[in-house]
Parts: structure tokens; sequence; C-alpha cells
């Protein structure tokens, strides 16, 4: 099945479960696409993301996600009617046309991609969004629903329960949350199947019980710091510990809006000394914090609007790591943590409890032993993904379609392979390009057209409107951070390259077309891309950075004025195969198999000459005959990758 996964916000680093389910489902042999209406907030990811094999596309600046609403207009798909039915019924504040305008470009993704059913992770606005993608694509879909998502955020229980009823089916984190689904949910029901998160153990290999020190015992807590997490409970329970003259040491990781407030209640408390707010920390870290720990605790509890913890996944991470847990009973923690077998429970709230129940196990490190590697032989027994995925499974294989949706009426790729590099778009510098555009991509419908960056600030014609919806673009900067903080071996080691380099490009313009480099590096490898044809001196800087990571072949158009050094751009020439110069001196260096550009040496003629096409319908640039050529040599370029 070729299935899809539609997220509000992908990734997310405490959502590390969504990553596991679908490797997990990719080991199955599942195809997934994954689809992102927003960016990343952090350039803090988990190492789970970077080893899915499924593409991660997000939705395009917001002036091209306009252009994909007018299409669907024009073909007669937007759902004018749903919309305005959602308006009334629920408000301007879910935002139906804006929800609707995010669905329009994953469901020509998604169909253009032949994606046969799609699944949301959490009831909020990516199942809402999910509504209107069926609407448009026609393209069954199905959700998880995990707790202060349905409870809180969404905001609607008759929206959830149009969700629902549209759903194919509705997976749910634990048997609590399934009562609540039902109580919200009557006539989906039937619908509403339990499906536990599961842990890959691969990253447990070697944990084992901790038999402890004779120094200070470490209590660890993990989450953001939201009210439902209970962290003031905790520091109010380390209060009462040190009181007890308990030798101990608590650190909080994670970060959200209450870490001033918890930072004033440390400071107000003077448990400075006693108790660490870590911050959000990248997951190899949060590892070594849960190893070299004594007692995991997670004070969860229900905050004013009802919202809590329903199975929080790093609890199921600290029994993985055989740590003793002391939680509470809130929700469905008790569905993990055994009471007096794997942890101890005790009712949310009770900040005088949880300090009982952490003074237990600082004065017994037998009974924390014990718990532990109980708690650890419960994740293997119940909780591996291999284990819990499988309920899902049965689900999707359900849905199998007998055949794929209807085939897009875009052009399918004829000719993969070749990926055309812009360093910006639109660009003034480059008069000549969406021609050049339009031209290569009629002869070679399957050409990969990538901007690494969109200025927003130029007005785009008719046009320029139509070759946008072709382009593919890079999402926001923190995205490419990620991708970037994710490959640390890899960059040290094309900085180093270029520290060894005799000429050197500028390194603020090194480091950009690196940023680039890097975020592209996943998307080329996935689309079998061969060869790169750099569309400017810039882009050309980003191009031999894809050329030493993936072996493709490169070749360059070179402006007739590049901000870059001549020397920079001889020694990146140096490894294309050919190309195109604008700068007739350069072109006299270089000589074959690169070719002087005379159209594209003359801006002001090329200007000219495009002011005319309207009224010619041709190209007075160049001769058709060229862009045959070109295109030959393009492909030709590409075999020898």
């Amino acid at each position: 099945m070729r299935l899809g996964y539609l997220y509000s916000r992908y990734p997310v680093l405490s959502q590390t479960f969504c990553d596991t389910e679908m490797l997990a489902l990719e080991r199955r042999g599942f195809s997934l696409t994954v689809g992102s209406i927003h960016s990343p907030l952090t350039s803090i990811r988990h190492p789970n993301a970077g080893r899915l094999q499924a593409p991660v596309y997000y939705a395009p600046p917001q002036p091209i996600l306009r252009l994909w609403e007018e299409k669907t207009r024009e073909d007669d798909r937007w759902p004018a009617a749903l919309i305005a039915t959602h308006e009334q019924k629920y408000g301007a504040a879910v935002k139906a046309a804006t929800r609707a305008r995010n669905a329009t470009y994953f469901a020509e993704l998604f169909v253009r991609n032949k994606v046969e059913h799609f699944h949301v992770h959490f009831a909020n606005r990516a199942a809402h969004t999910a509504l209107f993608l069926k609407a448009i694509a026609n393209i069954p879909f199905s959700i998880t629903a995990h707790g202060q998502d349905f409870m809180a955020d969404l905001g609607s229980d008759d929206l959830l329960r149009e969700i629902c009823a549209a759903a194919e089916f509705v997976a749910v984190e634990t048997e609590y949350s399934r009562g609540l689904m039902m109580e919200r949910c009557p006539d989906s029901a039937v619908k509403i199947h339990r499906v536990y998160n599961g842990m890959d153990l691969s990253n447990f290999l070697h944990d084992a019980p901790h038999p402890g020190n004779m120094g200070a015992v470490e209590i660890l807590s993990i989450g953001r710091l939201v009210a439902f997490k209970g962290f003031e409970y905790l520091i109010e329970a380390c209060e009462q510990l040190r009181q007890r003259n308990i030798q101990f040491h608590c650190e909080i990781v994670g970060d959200g809006p209450l870490r001033a407030r918890l930072q004033q209640q440390i400071d107000e408390l003077r448990l400075g000394a006693l108790v660490t707010l870590e911050g959000a920390l990248p997951q190899g870290r949060v590892m070594e914090k849960l190893r070299g720990c004594d007692i995991f605790a997670l004070a969860s509890t229900i905050d004013d609007k009802g919202a809590s913890d329903i199975f929080p996944t790093v609890i199921l991470e600290a029994m993985a790591a055989a740590r003793p847990v002391v939680s509470t009973t809130t929700a469905g923690i008790s569905e993990s943590v055994v009471d007096k077998e794997t942890g101890l429970l005790i009712d949310g709230g009770e900040s005088g409890l949880f300090a009982d129940a952490l003074e237990i196990l600082c004065r017994n490190p037998e009974l924390r032993v014990r718990y532990g590697g109980a708690g650890r032989t419960r994740i293997e027994r119940a909780f591996q993904i291999e284990t819990t995925v499988q309920p899902l499974v049965d689900l999707l294989q359900k849905q199998g379609r007998s055949s794929p949706p209807a085939p897009s009426q875009s052009p399918s790729p004829a000719r993969p392979g070749i990926a055309y590099l812009l360093d910006r778009w639109p660009d003034n510098e480059l008069p000549s390009l969406d021609t050049e555009l339009f031209e290569v991509r009629k002869r070679n419908p399957g050409l990969l057209v990538v901007a690494c960056e969109f200025m927003a600030k130029r007005r785009l014609t008719s046009a320029m409107k139509r070759l946008a919806m072709a382009l593919e673009f890079l999402p926001d900067a923190m995205a490419i951070e990620a991708e970037w903080q994710a490959n640390r071996k890899l960059v040290l080691a094309l900085e180093d390259d270029r520290a060894n380099e005799t000429v050197r490009a500028p390194a603020d313009l090194f480091l950009r077309q690196a940023h680039f480099a890097l975020s592209l590096r996943r998307m080329f490898a996935q689309r079998q891309i061969s060869h790169v044809h750099a569309t400017n001196s810039r882009a050309l800087l980003c191009g031999v950075l894809l050329k030493k990571m993936l072996g493709v072949t490169l070749s360059a158009s070179i402006e007739a004025k590049p901000p870059i050094s001549r020397d920079v751009i001889q020694n990146a020439l140096r490894h294309a195969v050919g190309g195109r110069v604008a700068d007739r001196k350069l072109s006299e260096q270089l000589g074959a198999p690169f070719t002087f550009d005379r159209a594209g040496s003359n801006r002001i003629l090329v200007r000219g000459l495009r002011m005319l096409k309207p009224v010619s319908r041709i190209d007075l640039t160049r001769r058709a005959s060229f862009w045959q050529d070109w295109t030959r040599h393009l492909e030709s370029w590409s075999t020898r990758s």
C-alpha cells in the first residue's frame, strides 16, 4: 500500500512515537509519503527522523500555496460548501478556509505520489485539514488521537465527531482514551481501536537495572514544561525530600511556557543546588540522562482545561532503560506502569504522596533494581514496536484499494534524474531563467526544479504563477538548520574539505550553500537524481557539495556579472562536466566543454525580448534548436553519473 502521513508539524522532538511507528511500517513494506503543513519549531530532532526512507514534504510559501488554491478553484474542486458549513457551525476560529488551502497542495502531492490512504497523528488542525483533503482528492484517511488534542486543542466535540465519522478508523493510545473517545463520538464507537505506542528496543540494547551508588540519588523527569506534566508537584516533593534529609539531585529536561514560573518556584524554595531545569536536549543527551539516573519521575496531572498526559512515551523509554518509575494514576499511565511491580503510582496533584513514593525508592536501591528489571521485561513482552504496530497494520491493510487513485492531470516524470538548482526565485539577476525552465521542462517534464529561497516581495506574472507550481521549495530556515545539526559528521567533513582548498569561497556564502546542500541531499537521493545543473555561480557552490556527497554529475550556467571572484568560480567548475558562461573572458579561459552564452551575456537585450514574447508567442532569445540541443546535453551528462 502507498501510505501517506499528514502532520500539522513534523518532526517534533517530543513525538518520537511518530518516527518509531513510521519506521516500523517501512520495515513492513509500506511505501510512505510524509507531509507537514508547518516546519519544525526547533533545530533539535530525534535521530530516528533521519532514518526514515520516506521523503518529507512541507507546504510551500504562502503566496505559492494561494496559487494551489486558485488551481483547485479552476478545476472545480474547491470545497466551498464544506468551508461555509464549518464556518457557520464552528465559527471563524477553526479557520476552515485556511485548512482547505493547506489541503490543496497535499491533495495534489498525494495524488501525484499515488497515495491510497493517509494517516494523521493528533485530532487537531491536521485532522481538520484531512477532511478537506478527502473532499478535494477523494483519498480516505484515518487518525490517531492522543489526549490533549481531542480533549482541549481541537476545541469542539462536534468537529471531533465529524472527523471521526469521515475517518476510516480511529486509533487511540490506551483503553482509557478509547473510553473517552467513545463517550464523545458514540456513533463512531465501532471504528475506535486501541493501538499502543511502541518502543524500538534497538536504542536500548545494553540497558540494565542501575545498582546505584553511595552518593546522592539521581532523579530525572522529562517533558514539556506545561501544566498537566505536574512539574510544580515534583518540585514541592523535592522540597519535602530535603526536609527528610534525603540525599538526592533532580534534573528536569524539557522546555515550555512554564519555565520561568518553575524556575521562580525553585528559587523561592532555595532548591537551586538540588533541582535543575536543563532545557530541551538532543535525544542522545536525553538517553545519557536516562541511563545515568536512578529513578524516573513524572508527576502527571489534569490541567484546568481538562487536558492531561494519556500515555507518556518517556515513561516507556525509562522502563526500556530499566529504570524504576514514580508517576501518577492519571489517564492511561497505569496501562504502562504496574504499581509496586515496575514502579510506584500515586494520585495526581499530591506532592506529599509523591514525596513518599520517591523516598521509598531513594532509601531502597535493591527495590530500584527490581522495579527497573521488571519494567524492562514488561517493555520487551508488551510494548516493542513490532508488537504494538500490528493492530495498526491490520487496520491499514483492511483499507487497501484494488487500484490507486486517479492520476493527477500533471504530467508524470518521463525522464527522471535531472535537477535544476535555483539559488533563489524569482531572480532579477537572471532575466532569461524562467524562459529556460519553461523550455527545458517542455522537453523533459520529469525535470526537478528546486528553489532554495523564495523571494516573496517580487510580484508574480501569470507565466511565473504557472511556473511556480512546478517548483519545489526548501522549507524554512529552522528545518534547514535541523538538517545541518543532525549531520554533524558530514558537516565537519565539508568544512574540513573547504579548509584544505587553496581557493575558498567566502565563509558566509559557503555556509549558506552548504546548509542548502544538506537539506537537498536526501531529496535528491530519494528522487534518484543523477545530474544537477546549477543556474548561477552561487548555486554552483551548492552543486559542488552535492556532487561530493552524492556522486552526481554537475553542470552550471555562470551569469555575466557573478558576485563571486573568478578564481573561486574556476575552482568550482573543475567539478563540472560542462555548462554555459555569460562572461566572455571567463568563457575563453575555460574553453570546452564550456560554451559562451551570448544571449545570457546581455541582460538588457534579454529583458527587451522577453517583453515581446507575449506578442510574438515565441522565445526570441534563443532558437528552439538551442533548447533541444541543451536538453540532450543534460541527458547525456546525467548518464555519466
